[in-house]
């Protein structure tokens, strides 16, 4: 299981006060209020940068920090991406799962037989799709949904489907 979950990308810098425009990766966005620190991939390291300030605008999130009150401050930041440590993560309710959990899962059908490896998670509005790479390279769509998904077991990696008539086809 990855340690350290995505919350956000950000995107630009905003004004001239050293804050930034941060693209939440999350389901919600008003977590940000409840950090008191986020780790920024600079692409050699993660850097931890205590959270100043919490505003947000359409559908960004405007993040001040600790120590940086000038634009030149942040500049370096546009396009990286935030995280949090799994104890800064959200709790999950029962039949909810981190993406980054999901991602390299085995996936069998219930009959034993090895379908694939989860390799994406598509989220529409009224349920996410899960990407299952098959031997071969084709790729098969699975709903996320009770009547597809049997069981989920993090810890061992697996999962284990329903196919609807006509998923496969």
């Amino acid at each position: 299981m990855e340690n350290l979950l995505q919350v956000g990308v950000v995107t630009s810098t905003h004004g001239l006060a050293g804050e930034v425009k941060v693209f939440p990766t999350t389901d919600d966005p008003q977590r940000f209020r409840a950090l008191k620190s986020v780790l920024l991939d600079t692409g050699g390291e993660m850097r931890e940068l205590k959270i100043a300030g919490v505003r947000f605008f359409k559908q960004m999130v405007i993040l001040r920090f600790q120590g940086h009150s000038r634009i030149e401050d942040v500049m370096p930041y546009k396009g990286k991406s935030l995280y949090v440590t799994r104890e800064n993560a959200v709790e999950l309710g029962e039949n909810e799962y981190f993406i980054a959990d999901l991602i390299g899962m085995e996936v069998y059908e219930e009959d034993g037989s090895r379908l694939g490896e989860l390799t994406d998670v598509l989220q529409t509005g009224a349920n996410d799709v899960y990407t299952v790479k098959m031997a071969g390279g084709r790729e098969v769509l699975i709903p996320a949904i009770r009547q597809c998904i049997l069981e989920v077991d993090v810890e061992a990696a697996r999962m284990t489907v329903h196919l609807l008539e006509g998923l496969l086809s």
